[in-house]
Order: C-alpha cells, then sequence, then structure tokens
C-alpha cells in the first residue's frame, strides 16, 4: 500500500481514536488530523498543547466543554451524506476540550500550530459557507467550515461532496511553493468516506517532475496525505465521494496552481 494512505483501525483504541495522523507520522511540518468513534456517554478530555484545533462532528450529537466555554447538544447530522453543514467548534492552544456523546459519535479533530489569537467557539451549520464549484462533470459541493476569511492561526477546514461519476479537486491543483501572491505553501489531508461503503474512491498526486506521481484506491475512513504536488479526485460511477481538507503552512492562506496541462478546461466558453 501506498505510503500517502493512511487506514483506520477496525475498532477505536482507548481514548476512542480509530484514525489518526501526527506530524512526525506524515514527515512534515504542520497538519496533524484524527478521527474519533465514542458510544453514547463516553467522555474523552484532552489539552491542545502548542497546537490550535477544530473539532468537526461527522456523525453524532455531543457536549463539548473548553477551559472557558461549553455547549450542549450540539449536532444534527447522523451522518456526512445527509449533506448539511456540520457543528464544529474551535479551540485555541494552550487550551483543553472535553467531548461527551449525547449519540453514537464520530469526531474529526484537526490541528496545527497556533498562536492563542483567538478564543474558543462553536461554528453552526449557519455559519459555514455552502457553494458549488465546477460545471458538468466536474460539479462537486463544499462546506466551508473554516476558511482563511474565519479566525484562526493555521488551520484551513473544508467539506467536498462528489457525487458518483463526477471528479473533483480539478483542474488538477497544487499549493507547494511558498511563492505568494501566486501560489501558497500547504500540507493537506484528506478523509474520505464513501456512499455505499463498499466503493472506493481514485486519487492521483503527482509533482511537475514525476518524483512523485501515484494513483491511489482509496476506501471508506482511509485518509490522503498530500504533501506536494496535483491532487484530483475521482468518484467512480455508482459511488459518492465525501472527503474532510485539512491544510496548513506557514502562511494561512489557499492560493492555489492549476496544471497548465489541464487549466484549459476553467476557460471553456460560457464557464
Amino acid at each position: 500500500m501506498s505510503k500517502l494512505i493512511v487506514t483506520p483501525e477496525i475498532e477505536p483504541n482507548q481514548d476512542g481514536s480509530i484514525l489518526r495522523i501526527t506530524p512526525e507520522s506524515a514527515g512534515w511540518q504542520y497538519v496533524g488530523f484524527e478521527v474519533l468513534r465514542l458510544a453514547e456517554g463516553e467522555t474523552i478530555a484532552r489539552e491542545t498543547g502548542e497546537r490550535e484545533v477544530c473539532l468537526v462532528l461527522l456523525g453524532g450529537h455531543a457536549d463539548i466543554r473548553t477551559e472557558k466555554q461549553s455547549w450542549q447538544g450540539i449536532g444534527k447530522r447522523m451522518s456526512v451524506f445527509e449533506q448539511i453543514p456540520p457543528y464544529s467548534v474551535y479551540v485555541p492552544d494552550h487550551d483543553s476540550y472535553e467531548i461527551t456523546a449525547k449519540t453514537a459519535l464520530e469526531v474529526a479533530v484537526c490541528s496545527a500550530p497556533g498562536q492563542s489569537s483567538h478564543e474558543a467557539r462553536l461554528i453552526t451549520p449557519e455559519q459555514v459557507g455552502v457553494e458549488t464549484r465546477g460545471y458538468g462533470n466536474i460539479e462537486r459541493y463544499i462546506h466551508n467550515i473554516l476558511p482563511e476569511q474565519e479566525p484562526a492561526d493555521s488551520l484551513l477546514v473544508v467539506e467536498v461532496f462528489t457525487p458518483n461519476g463526477h471528479w473533483s479537486s480539478y483542474p488538477p491543483h497544487k499549493h507547494d511553493r511558498n511563492a505568494l501572491p501566486e501560489e501558497s505553501e500547504l500540507e493537506e489531508t484528506y478523509y474520505f468516506r464513501i456512499q455505499p461503503e463498499q466503493g472506493f474512491a481514485v486519487q492521483r498526486v503527482y509533482t511537475d517532475d514525476r518524483s512523485l506521481d501515484e494513483t491511489l484506491i482509496v476506501r471508506n475512513g482511509e485518509a490522503v496525505l498530500v504533501p506536494k504536488g496535483y491532487h484530483p479526485v475521482s468518484a467512480p460511477p455508482g459511488y459518492n465521494c465525501y472527503y474532510l481538507n485539512v491544510m496548513a503552512g506557514p502562511v494561512r492562506t489557499w492560493k492555489f496552481h492549476n496544471d497548465p496541462d489541464h487549466e484549459w478546461i476553467m476557460n471553456k466558453p460560457g464557464k
């Protein structure tokens, strides 16, 4: 299996984790990602340390408490494929969070270096920017959970729904050079869910010089590391694809560069 694919555990470990990516395990500097699965009534508590965190409720309801704030009974969807925006909680570095599952619960823990610049806050579904990108069979649907217009120190967090038979992260684009204003350097993780679950998605990760050039078969619950290069995604016919992106780098802005060979696709008349 490719070193870019991270496979989940069958059962949660003692702190509820079924998938964990750290900067050390990924071999990079900024992005951390984890998925927690809790049974109804279970509680976990953690310190954030030097890292800011965005807790994204993938499915289920929860009580969440930080050092100064608390929110009771948050959550709306039970599955990401309800395709409604999630509840999320932003927690700064040098804080803590406690999650109590009010139902069966899955939570994504997105993290990156913090600078103690912001307070903990709830991000409601109504605060999530919803948009459609692309056209035809490159149309996909976006939930901007923590975009650069909203306060955070490093984190950028977004959900993408790719209908069956469609492509996303397309035309192929990259963001691996600190060359602003044209391009920003951002590490990125993709966390995939597939409907029906026996399906798969296809993701290619490649650089201009092809020193990295992999085509990945990604299954339900797996994550992909994108340290550099272009990274388009395809959802095969019959299988809808969801992914949660976490990005972070030296500057908190998303400026991407399209693969010149394929940029013409977005220049189609009337698009």
